[in-house]
Formats: C-alpha cells, structure tokens, sequence
C-alpha cells in the first residue's frame, strides 16, 4: 500500500471514521465536542472496569496491525485533571495489544512506542531513572534476542536486584535487553500540547510542542496497531519481584479530549 494511501488526518470535525473501532467499557463514554473528541469515564468503581479508547486493530491477528517504521504520529490533547488527580491509565501511540484485550490473540511480550500515562499505585518501573508511574513517552520492544539470552538468570537476577547498589549496577543490561527507552514529561497536562513521535527503523524520537524530549536508539519492530485510551486500571511490575493489578474508583468525571490525529508514513 502507497504512504499516502495509508496516511490519515483527524481533526473531529465530524465523528471519527470507520477505520476507527471504539472499545468502551463500565462508565466509559467516547463523546463529540465540536471540533474535539472527547474519551471520558464517569466516576470510575474498583468493582468495575471503565474504558474510553478508539484503535484500529480490534480483531485482527497481530500480523495484520496496520503500522510500521518509518511514520511520524501527531496528536493534539489536553486532560480534566494533572498528573497529581488523574487516576488510571492513557495514552495514545502504537503497541501490540500483548494482553488480549481486544481479541482472540495468544498473550505476547510488549511492543510499545507511545505516550503514557500511569496513576500511583501503578509501578511499571523498567527505566532506571524514570519513576514506574506519571506522564511520559516511551518504547518497550521484549521480543528481541538480546531479551530471551537474558531471560533465564531472571530466577537469580530478581532477588539480587532487592540490594540497591546491585540494582543500579545490573539493571541497566536488563533495561537494555528490552528495548525501554522512557522519560517524565514535566509539563501540565490540563493544558493544551502538540505530541509528535517520529517512529523510525533504528531509532524514535518524541517531542512535545516542537521541544525533543526524547531520543530512543532502540525502536520497536512493527506491525503495531494505534490506539488513544483513557481508563481506570493500575499495574505494579518491579525489578525487584513486585506484581500486581486493580482498579482505581474515582467520585469526579476524567476526560482526555483530543482536537488532532495524523499519521504521516514515510
């Protein structure tokens, strides 16, 4: 397919189009607003799971994703609350949907490279100077060699990284092997922002307002499909052995609203 066959520009000035499947779960609502579209979940419940998100890959087989290097994303969004009061997670990038979320799909290792956003108590800790939750940009590619020759000292690997001193001097290879690349965005968002990721073969860069915020040497592999999401959920991975998952509950209406999305191939 041509790069300008596969290109697309969304300024919601009428509702999305077909290409685009909704996954709206709990309280989740997708809402029109003018020239906006606007991903809400309506006071969430830890009982529930509440999701607001557009993609383009619902019921696909992941060889079928729509999405690979080289692109440059664009997304136009603001939020209700900061990163202090929004709770859950969102975002909006490219990733493999390693979890089965949106269909019938073995479970997989994570390929992502996106904008991010994670509430406390969510923990994903897999960059060493990064914290495990806030708004950030980031890529993650496991399913690389370098990944599965490391993956089997993981049973003597975790326990050693409790000590911190070992942490900081072993995780680094580990990060590596997985492809992470991460870094907070110190910027608020409640405030209207230009979001670009340029997504290339052997590197991608982010930045936000035209300010580069970050440069990965290590670029996921493709195909991945696109996704904008707004929902309720935490996780905690860790370095050192902590896991977990729930449901965040929340008595005030959250929106993510976005006036611009465009993917420019090539």
């Amino acid at each position: 397919m041509a790069a300008d066959e596969r290109a697309i520009r969304e300024d919601f000035t009428t509702p999305p189009a077909d290409r685009w499947k909704q996954y709206v779960q709990g309280s989740g609502a997708l809402e029109a607003a003018g020239h906006t579209l606007l991903f809400i979940n309506n006071r969430t419940s830890t009982r529930r799971y509440t999701n607001a998100q557009i993609d383009d890959y619902q019921g696909l087989a992941r060889g079928r994703f729509r999405w690979r290097p080289p692109l440059r994303m664009t997304v136009r969004a603001r939020f209700s609350h900061s990163s202090e009061k929004l709770s859950g997670t969102a975002g909006f990038g490219f990733w493999n949907d390693p979890f089965m979320m949106t269909g019938r799909r073995m479970p997989t290792l994570p390929r992502v490279v996106w904008f991010f956003y994670a509430s406390p108590p969510s923990n994903m800790k897999l960059d060493l100077h990064t914290p495990g939750h806030g708004w950030k940009a980031a890529t993650l590619d496991a399913w690389r060699r370098p990944f599965f020759l490391l993956a089997p000292t993981a049973p003597i690997a975790v326990p050693l990284m409790n000590v911190r001193r070992l942490y900081r001097l072993l995780w680094p290879t580990a990060q590596r092997s997985m492809g992470v690349s991460e870094t907070a965005l110190e910027i608020p968002m409640t405030d209207w922002h230009t979001y670009v990721i340029e997504w290339g073969t052997e590197h991608a860069s982010f930045s936000v307002d035209g300010g580069l915020v970050l440069e990965s040497e290590r670029s996921p592999k493709g195909p991945l499909g696109l996704v904008l999401w707004l929902d309720n959920q935490y996780a905690v991975v860790t370095p050192w052995g902590r896991f977990g998952y729930g449901l965040l509950g929340s008595p005030e209406r959250q929106w993510m609203e976005v006036d611009l999305l465009s993917v420019e191939p090539g």
